[in-house]
């Protein structure tokens, strides 16, 4: 089996399953590597806060499959956040990389990243992709080997060093417990839940 279609097959659950799996995983991007600490999933179809809710767009159209790319998105006007593709071919499916521990570049990322300790470097999905040098042009990027590669851990975190709670700054869907982090970690970003919109309740997934 090929390097592509092994991570591909790993990678083939659906995102609840996938998520946990995450953590311990190491995400190199030429000379920086990232130990992940924190991921949330995200569903489609079934899944107000996810991104393919609404169905396919050309924005979206990577977290359609196959498994084991690299789905990487702007936002805010500023930002990059990246997520690891799962799930079967055609059924919208992505892992965000909420958080991590810089374990190889420090030197490279703290350059990427002046102002911050080395705590935060990639304490945050947006900081993350900062410090890896990821932006929009590995959008779809196949996460096997190269300048970029995916390496999962050996052997999983055991439940109990596992924790699990609601989704960061979401107005849909928020309360579900598809957040997932190494318990303990100091590389942990903070939680912080979204105001519901102005004049109506929170929507609930």
């Amino acid at each position: 089996m090929s390097g592509s279609a092994e991570l591909e097959a790993l990678l083939g659950g659906s995102p609840l399953e996938v998520a946990p799996l995450l953590l311990g995983a190491v995400l190199r991007h030429h000379d920086v590597a990232v130990r992940l600490t924190e991921v949330e999933a995200y569903a489609g179809a079934d899944d107000p806060g996810s991104h393919a809710f609404r169905g396919r767009t050309p924005r979206n159209a990577v977290m359609f499959g196959p498994a084991g790319r690299l789905y990487v998105y702007f936002t805010y006007g500023m930002h990059h956040c990246a997520n690891v593709v799962c799930g079967p071919v055609g059924e919208a499916g992505a892992v965000l990389l909420r958080a991590g521990e810089v374990i190889a570049g420090l030197d490279v990322a703290r350059a990427r990243r002046p102002r911050s300790s080395d705590r935060d470097l990639a304490r945050g999905p947006a900081r993350l992709c900062a410090a890896l040098g990821l932006d929009c042009d590995q959008d779809g990027a196949v996460l096997e080997s190269g300048s970029l590669r995916l390496e999962l851990p050996a052997t999983r975190l055991v439940d109990e060093r596992v924790s699990r709670g609601p989704r960061v700054g979401l107005r849909h869907a928020a309360q579900r417990p598809w957040r997932f982090w190494e318990t303990g970690s100091p590389w942990v970003s903070a939680y912080r839940p979204a105001a519901p919109p102005r004049g109506a309740p929170d929507a609930r997934g």
